[in-house]
C-alpha cells in the first residue's frame, strides 16, 4: 500500500517540476551578452529559385539566366522558371506582330 503511495506522490513531483520547468524556462535562460566586435552579416544565399514571375517581370534577368544554363554554369528550377517566362514573351511578341498590332 505504500509503494502505491509513493509512486503517486513520485508522478505528482515529476509532472510538477516539469510544469515548473517549462514556465520559469524564459527566466532561466540568460540573455546574451554583448560583443565587444561584431563582425557585419554575411550575405545569405538565396535558398528558393526564383518564380516564373520574377522572370516576366525581369525578362533581361531571364535571358541571361537562360544562357547561363545552356552553358552550364546556372542549374536547378531557375533554368525552367527563366526559360519558361522568355518562352511565353516570345510567344506574346510573336502573336502581337501577327496580330498586327
Amino acid at each position: 500500500m505504500i509503494q502505491g503511495k509513493a509512486w503517486i506522490v513520485v508522478l505528482i513531483a515529476l509532472v510538477l517540476g516539469f510544469g515548473a520547468g517549462f514556465a520559469l524556462r524564459p527566466l532561466v535562460i540568460a540573455p546574451k551578452a554583448p560583443t565587444a566586435i561584431s563582425a557585419p552579416p554575411l550575405p545569405q544565399a538565396t535558398a528558393e529559385p526564383r518564380g516564373k514571375a520574377y522572370f516576366v517581370a525581369h525578362l533581361d534577368e531571364a535571358r541571361q539566366v537562360v544562357a547561363g544554363c545552356a552553358n552550364g554554369s546556372v542549374r536547378g528550377d531557375e533554368c525552367s522558371n527563366a526559360e519558361q517566362a522568355v518562352v511565353e514573351a516570345e510567344g506574346r511578341d510573336r502573336f502581337k506582330r501577327f496580330m498586327g498590332n
